[in-house]
């Protein structure tokens, strides 16, 4: 009985999680409040450029390992963006550095496609004045 408790309780936590629309994902690593906040922060800004942000997941970890690349670590965005979604990921010796880095990437990447939608919109005619109307 204490089973069907415990599952119940993890599967509320679950449904939680899954209705957030900003998640950070620690993979083989310590959460950091630190980290947390800044991520948090960032994910703020980003929706400040692009309002059609349906959801962000923010994944934190180490990838395999490469005998000669040493202790790297990576953090991987996925934006949930109505049409398309963007995912980007970072690779750096330093988390900090590596999260810093995709959230200038990010920002980068949502000008592109915000600019791409403004394109596909309707074009204004545009008056040529040099010319005599007569």
């Amino acid at each position: 009985m204490a089973t069907c408790f415990r599952k119940r309780i993890l599967s509320k936590a679950k449904e939680k999680s899954m209705r957030s629309p900003n998640a950070i994902v620690y993979r083989d690593i310590d959460a950091s409040q630190a980290l947390n906040h800044t991520i948090h922060r960032k994910l703020d800004k980003l929706n400040r450029f692009c309002d059609q942000i349906n959801s962000s997941r923010v994944v934190l970890g180490t990838p395999h390992q490469h005998s000669n690349k040493g202790k790297l670590f990576r953090a991987q965005i996925e934006l949930g963006i109505k049409g398309q979604p963007v995912i980007l990921h970072q690779d750096n010796a330093s988390l900090h550095i590596a999260v810093r880095d995709l959230f200038k990437a990010a920002e980068r990447k949502l000008k592109e496609v915000s600019g791409k939608r403004a394109d596909h919109g309707h074009e204004k005619p545009q008056l040529d004045l040099g010319e005599d109307l007569h």
